[in-house]
């Protein structure tokens, strides 16, 4: 009875692998319907596609004619405006010059790189995880890459996106020249939070903070002069 019940067993199992292998010859030999244009002959086809998207080919954009069409859209030029208008006041404390070497530490795609380059800051360096071509290079800026007192001036909008803030400062301050200048841009805070902030650059006093309205949302800008190399 067992010997009946195992042979009865492995026939059901040899017919279910059977269908299963046809099923699958069956869908390989297939291409999705999303992917024939109308013109192209019936069924059979001898090809499976990646994704339904693989029938037509892609066309490859250079580097510059997608910068040119980022460069162009209404959301990097508000943007990039918005960071003229912050640097240009920090031009008229005597923060920023024409001469001056900047850092701009997390520098996403590179919004203020180029408009500290438009307002004509010669050297203008931007460090990001991740580069975007020209304006950003890709550095870690817990681990900046750079001899100390490398810079005039450190400018970063996103400390508070810091995994490790201390080292984050600790670093800005190492790049930057006694007597430079590190600019932080927050959201809105306290004094008290301010002097907590400003608290992680221990090799910085405070000079100024002040409350102003940067892309739209209310921040704190925070300006400290290095005292000392870290």
């Amino acid at each position: 009875m067992e010997r009946h019940i195992e042979r009865v067993l492995n026939r059901v199992a040899l017919i279910s692998v059977s269908i299963a292998t046809l099923i699958l010859l069956y869908l390989l030999l297939q291409t999705p319907e999303t992917c024939i244009p109308r013109n192209a002959p019936r069924k059979p086809h001898f090809r499976f596609p990646k994704s339904s998207c693989d029938f037509y080919s892609r066309d490859y954009l250079p580097l510059h004619k997608k910068n040119t069409r980022l460069w162009s859209s209404k959301f990097w030029i508000t943007r990039v405006s918005s960071y003229t208008h912050f640097f240009t006041q920090l031009y008229q404390m005597g923060v920023l010059k024409n001469h001056s070497k900047v850092l701009c530490v997390s520098a996403g795609v590179g919004h203020e790189v180029m408009a500290l380059t438009k307002l004509g800051v010669e050297d203008v360096t931007g460090v990001e995880l991740i580069e975007s071509l020209p304006f950003v290079s890709r550095a870690d800026p817990h681990n900046l890459p750079f001899f100390d007192e490398a810079f005039d001036v450190a400018f970063t909008a996103h400390l508070e996106d810091a995994l490790y803030p201390l080292q984050y400062a600790r670093e800005m301050e190492r790049t930057v020249r006694k007597g430079g200048v590190l600019v932080v841009v927050v959201e809105e805070r306290s004094e008290e939070e301010v002097k907590e902030i400003v608290r992680l650059f221990r090799m910085s006093s405070l000079l100024h903070s002040s409350y102003l309205t940067f892309i739209g949302n209310r921040v704190t800008r925070i300006l400290l002069k290095n005292k000392a190399s870290a």
